[in-house]
């Protein structure tokens, strides 16, 4: 006979493990310790980023708030520059940006480590204008700089002074007069497709040595950007004789373009980072549309002058200066407005006059007034184009009312607005509403008269007609 042990077989020994290596999760593979080891290299991460910006940030990516529908308003379609989208464009450019670095040492007949140990001088700096982390190891940032920011100077350089002069050929598919500029222009006003400026200043100075003057750079970004002016009035703005403008008082390309759109004694004060902010729907309603301002006897003029921001107020005309949109307005507004938006020590006054812009034009009735009034000038395919573009630019725009330069404007126009009897308004926009819609032609009118006139043929045959039935 078999016997069976009825001892219960003794317990297998457990070994405690430390606290230090249990999974925080089941199956994740992730112990403690590793945990708060990555917690602390983030920690030291974000104290690293806090030693490099220190509020020196300049070259910002645009917030999520302000893509709306279309990011192609932000993203380069041509070119990139500076590491944001760093070896994202096409083969070709990259090959026309060794060319300009190679036409550079040509014409100086300096070695190209001249150029590097430059930048490498100037790479804390540099790195501390772009807002958060850049990946880029320190030979590619500085290489990236030299290779750029050559090209950026041969852009500019050339159109002042013409292409040949430099050494290109006149059929130079980049560097040439039978090419559009367009492209190149609408990606390098984009705010995050930009070099520091003092990055340009110091290379130009290394190509021009003792023939090197301050503010040139200046010059030669204001030029470059005049085919983009919103202005009906064009006329160079030689902004770098301004007491004000040396060039450390400027960031980048889109700050240059931006202070050459504004008068240095126009440029409002600094905005405090503390007020509290104001959506654009509650700015909608510190002044009527165009439609109902013409409702309440309120006249519009043009203006011709290159201060297309410069809108007056008297005795019930609004003079407003005229406005040139292109295809390449919806991008410079844009990329201005959000640098306004990112950049603490800057004004709104670009943001606030497209507000007061977007409040004017409710319909594609008051651009095509306007458009007959001299105010704008549009190049767009229609009416309704002007009245989404506006729309866009000041979607989710959070600005704060005493930042804007046209508030004061903005309760006289409406003062006056208020002063006039609410039932004669009404009336008026009944009127200007019909004037708009059926009234917009000499033939609309034609046709409305030639209307009340069949009426009253018609009515007149059916009374005689009934006359002599009756009779």
């Amino acid at each position: 006979m078999q016997n069976f042990s009825t001892t219960p077989p003794s317990p297998t020994p457990t070994t405690t493990l430390p606290p230090s290596t249990i999974e925080l999760c089941e199956g994740s593979g992730t112990t403690r310790h590793n945990w708060v080891i990555s917690i602390r290299d983030k920690l030291e991460q974000a104290k690293q980023d806090d030693r490099t910006s220190s509020g020196k940030s300049c070259i910002y990516k645009v917030p999520r708030y302000l893509h709306r529908d279309d990011k192609k308003l932000y993203l380069p379609q041509t070119v990139s520059l500076g590491p944001y989208h760093y070896g994202q464009e096409q083969t070709s450019m990259e090959c026309h940006k060794w060319r300009a670095v190679n036409k550079v040492l040509e014409r100086t007949m300096l070695d190209i480590v001249v150029f590097l140990d430059a930048m490498v001088e100037l790479e804390e700096k540099a790195r501390a204008c772009y807002e958060g982390t850049i990946t880029l190891n320190s030979n590619m940032f500085t290489l990236m700089l030299v290779r750029d920011g050559c090209f950026v100077l041969e852009l500019l350089t050339g159109c002042q002074n013409g292409f040949s002069q430099l050494g290109y050929e006149p059929n130079d598919p980049v560097f040439g007069t039978r090419g559009s500029f367009f492209p190149l222009q609408r990606d390098m006003i984009l705010l995050e497709n930009q070099l520091p400026l003092f990055v340009l200043s110091r290379l130009l100075e290394l190509q021009l040595g003792k023939h090197y003057q301050t503010g040139l750079v200046v010059n030669l970004v204001v030029r470059f950007f005049e085919p983009l002016m919103p202005t009906a009035v064009t006329f160079a703005r030689d902004i770098s004789s301004e007491p004000s403008a040396d060039e450390l008082n400027y960031l980048h390309c889109v700050d240059v373009f931006r202070g050459s759109l504004l008068l240095p004694n126009s440029k409002p004060m600094c905005r405090w980072p503390m007020r509290s902010p104001v959506r654009n729907n509650i700015l909608h309603q510190l002044i009527p549309s165009a439609t109902e301002l013409r409702a309440a006897k309120v006249q519009f003029r043009s203006r011709r002058t290159g201060l297309f921001w410069d809108i007056k107020f008297n005795d019930g005309c609004l003079d407003i200066p005229t406005l040139v949109i292109h295809d390449g307005t919806k991008y410079l507004f844009s990329n201005l407005i959000a640098f306004e938006q990112c950049h603490v020590e800057s004004s709104n006054s670009i943001t606030s006059y497209c507000i007061f812009m977007n409040n004017l034009i409710d319909s594609a009735e008051v651009v095509s007034y306007f458009e007959k009034c001299g105010i704008i000038e549009h190049t767009l395919g229609s009416h309704s184009e002007v009245v989404d573009m506006f729309n866009q630019l000041c979607q989710g725009v959070i600005v704060e009312i005493s930042d804007i330069y046209l508030y004061p404007l903005f309760t006289e126009v409406s003062d006056f607005y208020h002063s006039k009897w609410p039932t004669t308004i009404e009336m008026e926009k009944q009127f200007a509403t019909l004037r708009e819609r059926y009234f917009y032609s000499p033939w609309a009118y034609l046709s409305f008269f030639a209307a009340i006139i069949l009426l009253v043929l018609t009515a007149s045959q059916t009374y005689f007609a009934a006359y002599d039935y009756y009779h």
